[in-house]
C-alpha cells in the first residue's frame, strides 16, 4: 500500500468534512458561495495544472471536452443544492442523506445503463431509503409542504447530482484531473454569475471571510489537489472505504462543536446509511 497516497487522501476527506462547519460560518447564502468556490478552485488548479507541467502533455478532445462540461453542470449543482440543504438541516442530517450518492449510482445505472441490479444492490437501496426516513422524521413525509421546508429536498438533488457527476465523469479517459476540475468549476463561474447577488458581500466580518477564503481556497484548491495526487495511486475499494472519513468528521463536528444530539431514530436512521453504503463498496473475495 503507497502510505504517503492513503495519508494524503485521509488528510483531504478528514479536512472536507468539516465544510458544513465552515459554511453555515461564511454568512453567505449557497450561490455566492458557491460562486467563490469556483473562482479559487479554477485558479489554484490551473496553477497546479502549469506548475506541474500538465498542460505540456494535455491529450484534449471535443468529446471530452463536452463531457466534461457537463459533468461541471452536475457537480456545480450537487454544490449549490448541498450548501441549501446546510441552511435548512443539520450538518448530520444533511451528510448522511449527501453520502446516498453511491446507492443512487447503483439506480441510475439499472435504469438508464442497463446494468443489472444485484440483491445486495437492492437490499442496501431499501435499507438506504428506511435510515433516510428516519434521520429526517416520519413527521415530514406526511405533507410536500414539512417535506419541502425541511431541507430533505435540498440534500436528494445534492446526492443526485454528485451520482450523475460520477457517472458522467467514469467515461473521461484521457484529460488530467487538474484540466478536468478547473474546466467543470470554469463553467460554474460562467453558470452562477447572472444568479449572484453580490450585495450579500457587504458589511461581512473578517470571521466571515476567512471562513469564505477557507471553503475556496482549503476546501476546493487544496482539498482537489490532495484528492487527485492520491487516488490514482490506491485501489478503488480503499478509496471508498476512506471517502468515509469526511461524513464521520462532519457529524463529529456537528456533535462536538454544534451541540447536535440525534434523536435515537436518527442515529438508527444514520448507521443503516452508512453500513449499507459500507455493505455495498467493501471489498469481495473472489471465488476459486
Amino acid at each position: 500500500m503507497n502510505v504517503a497516497a492513503i495519508a494524503k487522501l485521509s488528510i483531504a476527506m478528514a479536512i472536507f468534512g468539516s465544510i458544513g462547519f465552515f459554511t453555515i460560518h461564511t454568512g453567505i447564502p449557497a450561490v455566492e458561495l458557491v460562486f467563490v468556490r469556483c473562482i479559487f478552485a479554477t485558479v489554484f488548479l490551473c496553477g497546479m495544472w502549469f506548475i506541474t507541467g500538465g498542460h505540456k502533455i494535455e491529450a484534449w478532445s471535443k468529446k471530452e471536452v463536452l463531457q466534461t462540461c457537463l459533468c461541471g453542470i452536475f457537480l456545480v449543482l450537487n454544490w449549490v443544492f448541498l450548501f441549501k440543504a446546510f441552511e435548512e438541516m443539520s450538518i448530520s442530517v444533511t451528510i448522511s442523506i449527501y453520502n446516498l450518492a453511491p446507492i443512487i449510482v447503483l439506480i441510475l445505472g439499472t435504469l438508464f445503463l442497463k446494468e443489472k441490479m444485484t440483491l445486495q444492490g437492492l437490499l442496501a437501496t431499501i435499507v438506504c431509503f428506511i435510515g433516510s426516513i428516519l434521520i429526517v422524521g416520519i413527521d415530514n413525509f406526511q405533507s410536500i409542504n414539512l417535506l419541502l421546508n425541511s431541507g430533505f429536498i435540498w440534500a436528494l438533488l445534492s446526492a443526485i447530482c454528485y451520482a450523475l457527476t460520477m457517472i458522467t465523469s467514469k467515461t473521461i479517459q484521457n484529460l488530467s484531473p487538474y484540466s478536468m476540475t478547473f474546466i467543470q468549476t470554469a463553467i460554474g463561474i460562467i453558470m452562477l454569475l447572472p444568479f449572484c447577488d453580490f450585495t450579500v458581500f457587504n458589511g461581512l466580518s473578517t470571521s466571515n471571510w476567512i471562513y469564505i477564503v477557507g471553503t475556496g481556497l482549503i476546501h476546493t484548491g487544496f482539498v482537489y489537489y490532495l484528492f487527485f495526487d492520491s487516488i490514482r495511486s490506491l485501489p478503488t475499494f480503499l478509496v471508498s472505504v476512506l471517502t468515509f472519513v469526511d461524513p464521520v468528521v462532519a457529524i463529529l463536528l456537528d456533535i462536538v462543536l454544534l451541540s447536535f444530539s440525534p434523536t435515537l431514530l436518527q442515529a438508527l436512521g444514520i448507521i443503516l446509511i452508512f453500513g449499507s453504503i459500507f455493505y455495498t463498496v467493501r471489498p469481495r473475495k473472489q471465488m476459486a
